[in-house]
C-alpha cells in the first residue's frame, strides 16, 4: 500500500507529539508499505532518520485554506495513494480520492471552545465534523473516554472506533536529572527553591486559576505548621499573555512572590523540571488523554490530578485524584502528598509502572493493523457508486 500522512500540524502541542512519535514507530515496525509524509521537510527532520519506504512531499499551505485543501487532495491523487491518515479531528470537507482514517484526540472544540461561537457556526461545524467522522473508514481514539465521547456526541458506533493510547515522548525516558541539570535550573532559570509544577497548555479548561488558589491556601496551611516556607509554584505553558485572569488571581491570592510563569521551555529542559518538582499538579476539567501526568510519572514525581474525563484511565492507581472544581480538595491533596513520605514513595513506584504501560510501538502496531484491514485502491466515485446502487436487483 501507499499511505499518505498529513503532517502539517506536527509543530503543535499534542497533535505534533502524536504525529512525530507515530511516524517514528511506524518506521521501526513497517518496511513493506510506502509512506508519503505530506507537509514541511523541516519538521520531518525532527523525527530523525527514516527508512527508504518513507518520503516527504512538501506542502506548506495550512489545511484550513482553500489552496491547502486542494493541494493535499491533488497530492494524494497524483501519487495514487491507497489510504490517507489525518492524525487529528477536522471539519472542513476533504473530498479525498481514497479511503481515509483519522485520529481524534478530544472533542474540546465542540465542548469548551465552542461556547464563544454563534449557534449557526457551532451547528455548521458540528454537522461538518460529523460528516467527516462518518466518512472515515476507521477512527482512532486516544482513550476509552474519547471513544465514548465520539459515540455519545456524534453517534458513531463503537465498532468503527479503535482505541490506540498515546505514550510519552522518548526524550522523557532518559533517566533522572543530573547535578549539572539541576545547576542549569539554578543558573538559567533561577530555580533554587522547592516547587510544585504545572506544565501544559494554558486555557480555561486547564483549571490553572484553581491551581493558584489551591496553592495560596496551601501556603497558609504550611505557614501554620512551619513547613516549606520557601515553596514555589511554577507554571510552564504557552500563550500566557492571553490569560490575564491568571496574573489577577496571583495578585488577589497574595502569592505574587511565590508563583512563576515560565512560558514555553524545550523538552530537554522540561524533563529537568519534571524531575525536580515536589509534586506535579494537573486538575484539568477536560482531557482526551492527558500526557503531562504520565510524563511526570516517568520521572518518579508524585501526581495530583482530576477524577474526571480520561485522567483516571491514564494514571490508574498511581496518582491522587481530586474533584477539579473543589479548590480545598486540591489543596488538601497537595498538602498530603507533600508531607506524607510513605505516600510519596508509593506514588513514585506506581508511577514508574504506570508509565511503562503506554508505548508508541504498541499504538503504531494497532494503527498498522487497521491500515491493512481498511486499505486498498481508491473507492469508486460517488456518482458511479450511486448509479450502481440504483440499478434493480435480480433475484438469485
Amino acid at each position: 500500500m501507499k499511505i499518505a500522512i498529513d503532517i502539517r500540524r506536527m509543530t503543535e502541542f499534542g497533535v505534533g507529539t502524536y504525529t512525530r512519535n507515530i511516524v517514528r514507530a511506524l518506521s521501526r515496525l513497517d518496511h513493506n508499505n510506502d509512506y508519503i509524509l505530506i507537509g514541511s521537510q523541516e519538521t520531518v527532520a525532527e523525527i530523525g532518520p527514516l527508512p527508504a519506504n518513507f518520503q516527504t512531499v512538501p506542502l506548506l499551505e495550512h489545511e484550513t485554506t482553500v489552496k491547502g485543501h486542494f493541494n493535499f487532495r491533488n497530492t494524494v491523487k497524483r501519487l495514487q495513494c491507497d489510504l490517507a491518515h489525518i492524525p487529528h479531528l477536522f471539519w472542513l470537507p476533504r473530498s479525498l480520492p481514497c479511503r481515509y482514517v483519522m485520529t481524534v484526540h478530544d472533542l474540546l472544540e465542540h465542548m469548551y471552545l465552542a461556547r464563544g461561537q454563534s449557534s449557526l457556526r457551532r451547528s455548521l461545524r458540528f454537522s461538518l465534523t460529523r460528516r467527516a467522522l462518518k466518512g472515515a473508514s476507521r477512527i482512532f481514539a486516544v482513550s476509552k473516554f474519547t471513544q465514548s465521547e465520539i459515540e455519545k456526541v456524534f453517534g458513531i458506533p463503537a465498532s468503527r472506533i479503535e482505541v490506540a493510547y498515546n505514550a510519552i515522548d522518548e526524550r522523557f525516558l532518559r533517566g533522572h536529572a543530573s547535578e549539572a541539570d539541576r545547576q542549569l535550573l539554578a543558573e538559567r532559570y533561577l530555580v533554587t527553591h522547592p516547587f510544585l509544577l504545572y506544565a501544559g497548555r494554558i486555557g480555561p479548561h486547564k483549571n490553572v486559576v484553581r491551581i493558584i488558589e489551591a496553592f495560596s491556601a496551601l501556603k497558609a496551611e504550611l505557614e501554620k505548621a512551619d513547613k516549606f516556607p520557601d515553596l514555589k509554584l511554577i507554571i510552564i505553558g504557552d500563550e500566557l499573555s492571553k490569560q490575564p485572569d491568571l496574573r489577577r488571581t496571583v495578585i488577589r491570592s497574595g502569592v505574587q512572590n511565590d508563583v512563576r510563569f515560565m512560558g514555553f521551555v524545550p523538552i530537554e529542559v522540561l524533563r529537568i523540571f519534571y524531575d525536580a518538582a515536589k509534586i506535579f499538579v494537573f486538575p484539568s476539567l477536560y482531557e482526551g488523554f492527558g500526557l503531562p501526568p504520565l510524563e511526570a510519572m516517568a520521572h518518579g514525581t508524585p501526581v495530583v490530578t482530576s477524577n474526571t474525563s480520561s485522567l483516571p484511565e491514564v494514571v490508574g492507581n498511581a496518582a491522587v485524584l481530586v474533584n477539579p472544581e473543589n479548590v480545598f480538595e486540591i489543596m488538601r491533596a497537595l498538602q498530603r502528598v507533600l508531607l506524607d513520605q510513605p505516600l510519596r514513595d508509593k506514588l513514585k513506584l506506581r508511577g514508574y509502572e504506570q508509565a511503562k504501560k503506554f508505548s508508541w510501538d504498541l499504538a503504531a502496531g494497532q494503527i498498522l493493523r487497521v491500515y491493512e484491514s481498511v486499505g486498498g485502491k481508491c473507492e469508486e466515485s460517488a456518482p458511479k457508486k450511486k448509479a450502481e446502487e440504483a440499478r434493480p436487483r435480480v433475484a438469485q
